[in-house]
């Protein structure tokens, strides 16, 4: 009976493992605020996700009553609204100049948020000149 010869296992292993240490981006944004996104029809996957800067909108975690407030959060750190434009220039200005063109900013905000909250993100992104906006929903389920 012939022996398999297991030489080149641990190479193989190795080069599975270096691809994927490679392809696989980590989050690095603990989300520190609880959402529920709104269902939607006509949704399309954003791309380059490099480029995304997420803002979420919602109450905090842990806050069941529901006259808590809402918070915004822009990457790991929950910021007032006046706050948001100077947080995304700097995140603008560490992007690559290639990358620019399409740096999107992505709001998930939670389906009960006053559309006033969402305004004022609006008028501050705005003011930050970041232009390229998205709102994250979910798949509304078709009815058969």
């Amino acid at each position: 009976m012939p022996v398999l010869n297991t030489a080149s296992l641990p190479d193989l292993i190795f080069t599975v493992l270096f691809f994927f240490m490679i392809v696989t981006h980590l989050r690095n944004e603990s989300v520190k605020v609880n959402y529920q996104v709104p269902q939607g029809t006509e949704l399309s996957r954003l791309t380059k996700k490099s480029a995304i800067t997420n803002i979420y909108i919602g109450k905090r975690v842990g806050e069941k009553s529901p006259q808590a407030n809402y918070y915004v959060q822009v990457g790991n750190e929950i910021v007032d609204i006046s706050q948001i434009s100077s947080y995304i220039r700097a995140i603008r200005e560490d992007l690559p100049p290639e990358a620019l063109p399409l740096a999107t900013v992505s709001i998930k905000a939670d389906r009960d948020v006053p559309m006033l909250i969402v305004t004022q993100v609006k008028q501050a992104l705005r003011d930050a000149h970041a232009y390229r906006i998205s709102y994250s929903a979910e798949r509304k389920p078709t009815v058969k």
